[in-house]
């Protein structure tokens, strides 16, 4: 498996949820390789810290019952810029539980 894969133009570091996280901020993936051996995105986030949202996230489990397997991270210092990128990949990739009717992202506490 790659350590690394594009989402769009963007380069994601391919990781375990149990990864040794650090206290950087950036946009993550929940994703998992299907079938037709490619990766598709469950959920799509941003952070202030990598270390304090991934531990315990609430969409975890979900995706991973969808097929997540791994976390895909990028390191993006600038908030406006991570948000940016998030709205680029759920318009793009449209991963499930950004986009389900009823759903709603979580108001961060970060």
């Amino acid at each position: 498996m790659a350590n690394t894969v594009n989402w769009g133009a963007h380069a994601f570091h391919v990781l375990s949820m149990e990864a040794d996280w650090n206290d950087e901020a950036g946009v993550y993936i929940f994703a998992g390789i299907q079938a037709d051996a490619l990766w598709h995105a469950y959920y799509v986030g941003t952070t202030d810290s990598f270390k304090t949202r991934l531990q315990n996230h609430e969409q975890w489990v979900p995706a991973c019952r969808l097929g997540a397997s791994h976390v895909h991270a990028m390191v993006v210092p600038l908030p406006a810029t991570r948000e940016l990128i998030e709205q680029e990949l759920i318009a793009t990739y449209r991963p499930y539980l950004n986009t389900q009717p009823g759903w709603s992202a979580p108001v961060s506490t970060e």
